[in-house]
């Protein structure tokens, strides 16, 4: 079963280009994993399989590193403290499971309002936005840190935001940036955070589960491959659509239900 829904989540990211950790945490709760070993694991489970993407991003030349490192001093310490205090402050995983859950289900969300508006985003991204936006764009470094610092918190929490999240901001904060650095961008950011994360999980509150994310890989590592080459017959943009809709009825469900 595992193996199949890491292929089902494989499928879908080399489809879309999204849904990593959005898809991939909801489905492992919904199949029983407990929160906190879904969320670990996947933390993992989304550095291994986007490590390929840094290569290939790097060799075209398409990854700013220094915005990668703004935003790392950002979200690699948040990102452990995160860990840490959650070892301090809780003795076991289920007194923090409602933090987990609000974050997932607040992530879920934002992620799928992401998804939807982003091509209004990039459309409107090198337009003026008032004196908030110009705020943003004049202090933008800063801003990227301040971002880094929150992403390391909720992407710990979540799993979820490391991605279309951080994507869109990057879009927001550097209009002139092309579409493809964007994107290397956020992936040469997204897999140490993810790791990271991930390894703060495993050592501090021993939230990975070794054989799962094994099963996960071996089904979903050939399966990005197979979607890669069907994306170019398929409509993307659709795709993305029903994906964001239902990223967006989880986010609900964690949230409010």
């Amino acid at each position: 079963m595992y193996v199949m829904s890491g292929a089902g989540v494989g499928l879908v990211i080399g489809l879309t280009g999204v849904g990593g950790g959005s898809l991939m945490t909801p489905l492992l709760i919904l199949f029983g994993i407990p929160y906190n070993v879904a969320i670990g694991t996947d933390l993992l489970y989304a550095s291994i399989t986007k490590a390929s993407g840094v290569v290939a991003h790097s060799r075209q030349s398409s990854v700013q590193w220094r915005l990668v490192g703004f935003l790392a001093a950002g979200s690699i310490p948040s990102s452990i403290i995160t860990a840490l205090l959650l070892n301090q402050v809780f003795t076991h995983a289920d007194e923090y499971q409602s933090i987990l859950t609000t974050s997932l289900g607040v992530m879920l969300i934002i992620t799928a309002i992401v998804i939807l508006f982003k091509r209004f985003l990039r459309d409107t991204s090198d337009r003026p936005h008032g004196p908030i936006g110009a705020f943003f764009q004049q202090h933008a470094t800063r801003v990227t840190f301040v971002v880094g610092i929150f992403l390391g918190i909720f992407v710990t929490l979540s799993s979820v935001g490391a991605g279309a999240f951080c994507a869109a901001l990057l879009m927001t904060l550097y209009p002139r940036l092309p579409a493809l650095h964007v994107v290397g961008t956020d992936i040469a950011h997204a897999v140490p955070l993810t790791l990271i994360a991930g390894l703060s999980h495993l050592f501090f509150l021993g939230n990975v589960d070794f054989v799962l994310l094994g099963s996960l890989l071996v089904g979903s590592l050939p399966a990005i491959q197979l979607g890669t080459k069907l994306a170019t017959r398929l409509p993307s943009h659709v795709l993305q659509t029903i994906l964001a809709f239902l990223l967006l009825g989880m986010g609900l469900k964690f949230t409010v239900f």
